[in-house]
């Protein structure tokens, strides 16, 4: 009992820690250590378990499908420096432009994309609020309504494949999958991978983006003044010339993400090989439309280099976390806290879903999953839920998280770039509709498991 009480306080001052806002990685890889020698001192740990973290290095080196994460985050990187999310957004605001709302349509329409491609959740929310805020409100938007659609859309990036975050967590419910097999005595269980979770949140994602589009059209229809059609005034949205063809601008990324997105589901590449596809194609489109230079491929190169390097130094320093974690016999003080817990699995489920809400006020998507999911996973695996239904349901649990007042992430993120005249109190008015839509969806999600399982199910049998 008195390692389990260990286990229990390691947890807690790691997460008071990480709220104080201690590198992550760092955290929590210096909290088990500390632990653990801590923990040797009193006779309660095996300082020898420590001998495997060096083969969990190993097998994180050798995992193939996690080498896509560098290659996605460049593919969205390049993007946005080479500004082709800007002129995606310039045309988009042509197309629809003249229909009241219409703005604001093309804003979830292009914050949708940037989200998939860059998967992190306050470099699109910056992103969209320094190039859409300000053309907003100069075309007669409500700052409430400018920034629910950029706060919305920039969470899109946890749901709307292909993203870095689906990756990791594939990664990280195969594992847990595999030991709720082995705990269940099967030795050789179904394989979740990250093209299974791509799969499953297509249409999540796509049901998520049309309630978005549909409260935009209602806003439009009731509420006409918040979000006014675009004066002449204020069509040319950069100042820039209207000569290219709005097509020969939207066309192009479209066709790139559709042949990322396809040639994974339809079998044809990895999520690996489509993500250099990605890579490669974004690097052409960029140089096509002459956005390219030295300065910028430099540019892209160091970004890409610094999230890739800050996702894989939490994903060590995660594993050392656990496996101090199991050593001390959390792991299986959780499966019996859960199981033991009034309404079964209902209850069980509820209870973690809504520990991960709260700590989507304080931690990253990416802490969160590397530090729950691992505790978690197993026994709500091993009580009957698809590892793949329960990851979507946890991407959207904490989309919704990062959305809501008053420590959702995505809120201070706009905050720090919006300008003086939209308040924090704008803000928070702003998401509230559109986290009404998201529960909205998870209730869809939880009635009708279906809707995320159909379509892993068509494709892969």
């Amino acid at each position: 009992m008195e390692a389990e009480i260990f286990a229990l306080i390691m947890f807690g001052a790691t997460i008071v820690a990480l709220i104080m806002g201690f590198p992550v990685a760092l955290t929590l890889a210096g909290s088990a250590l500390f632990f653990a020698y801590l923990g040797d001192w009193f006779g309660i740990f095996n300082l020898g378990m420590l001998n495997v973290f060096p083969l969990r290095i190993l097998g994180i080196m050798k995992n193939e499908p996690l080498i896509a994460i560098p290659l996605f985050v460049f593919m969205g990187v390049m993007l946005e420096k080479s500004n082709i999310a800007g002129d995606l957004l310039h045309s988009m605001g042509r197309l629809f432009g003249n229909l009241r709302g219409g703005l604001g349509i093309s804003v979830l329409l292009v914050g949708a994309l940037m989200a998939a491609s860059t998967g992190i959740v306050g470099a699109t929310v910056v992103t969209m609020g320094l190039m859409s805020m300000p053309v907003m409100l100069r075309a007669g938007y409500s700052p409430q309504l400018s920034s629910g659609l950029i706060c919305a859309s920039g969470t899109l990036g946890q749901i709307i494949p292909p993203s870095i975050v689906l990756i990791v967590l594939g990664d990280i419910l195969q594992g847990a999958n595999e030991q709720a097999s082995m705990a269940r005595g099967v030795l050789v269980p179904e394989p979740v991978t990250a093209i299974d979770l791509f799969a499953g949140a297509l249409l999540p994602g796509l049901l998520l983006v049309s309630l978005y589009i549909a409260l935009q059209i209602a806003l439009a229809f009731f509420f006409p003044a918040s979000c006014p059609a675009i004066n002449e005034d204020t069509d040319n949205l950069q100042g820039e010339d209207k000569s290219p063809s709005i097509f020969a601008v939207i066309v192009p990324p479209l066709i790139l993400i559709f042949l990322v997105l396809g040639s994974i589901l339809a079998g044809i590449a990895t999520p690996t090989e489509s993500g250099a596809v990605g890579a490669v194609g974004a690097t052409l489109l960029a140089f096509s439309k002459r956005k390219l230079s030295i300065a910028t491929l430099m540019l892209v190169a160091r970004n890409s280099v610094k999230i890739t390097s800050m996702v894989f130094l939490i994903l060590i320093g995660a594993s050392l976390f656990s496996l101090v974690f199991r050593g001390f016999g959390g792991d299986s003080m959780i499966e019996e806290f859960l199981i033991n817990l009034p309404g079964g699995k209902v209850g069980a489920f509820l209870v973690v879903m809504l520990v991960m809400f709260l700590m989507g006020f304080f931690l990253d998507f990416l802490e969160i999953i590397f530090i729950m999911v691992p505790l978690v996973g197993p026994p709500l695996i091993m009580m009957g839920f698809d590892p793949v239904w329960l990851g979507i349901m946890i991407s959207v649990n904490l989309q919704t998280s990062f959305l809501t007042p008053p420590f959702g992430f995505s809120l201070f993120y706009l905050r720090g770039v919006a300008p003086p005249e939209v308040s924090t109190r704008h803000i928070y008015s702003g998401v509230m509709p559109f986290i009404a839509l998201q529960i909205f969806a998870l209730g869809i999600f939880w009635m009708f498991p279906q809707t995320i399982l159909w379509l892993p199910d068509l494709i892969f049998g």
